[in-house]
């Protein structure tokens, strides 16, 4: 199932609060089971974050096709990819 523009606004709302922290990844997964969900180090993904907050880039996963891929185009986005920053970035 795709990501909705409501849901991603969504998202990116809890992601910009003050309070995200450690467990923004696990609500995240209970209010939106229907998308994709990775959890990684920032570190470990080469591409251009979709959006950046203070604790964590926020990636679009496009999982639609044979092999999953990161995109900018959040209509083709399945899910999402957490990649937490480190605090001094």
């Amino acid at each position: 199932m795709a990501l909705m523009a409501s849901e991603l606004a969504e998202i990116e709302q809890m992601l910009a609060s003050s309070d995200a922290g450690s467990q923004a990844y696990s609500e995240l997964r209970r209010r939106y089971p229907h998308l994709a969900w990775i959890r990684c180090d920032a570190s470990d993904v080469t591409e251009t974050p979709f959006r950046s907050f203070r604790e964590f880039d926020l990636h679009l996963l496009d999982s639609a096709d044979h092999c999953a891929q990161i995109t900018a185009d959040p209509e083709r986005a399945t899910g999402i990819v957490l990649a937490k920053r480190d605090a001094a970035s």
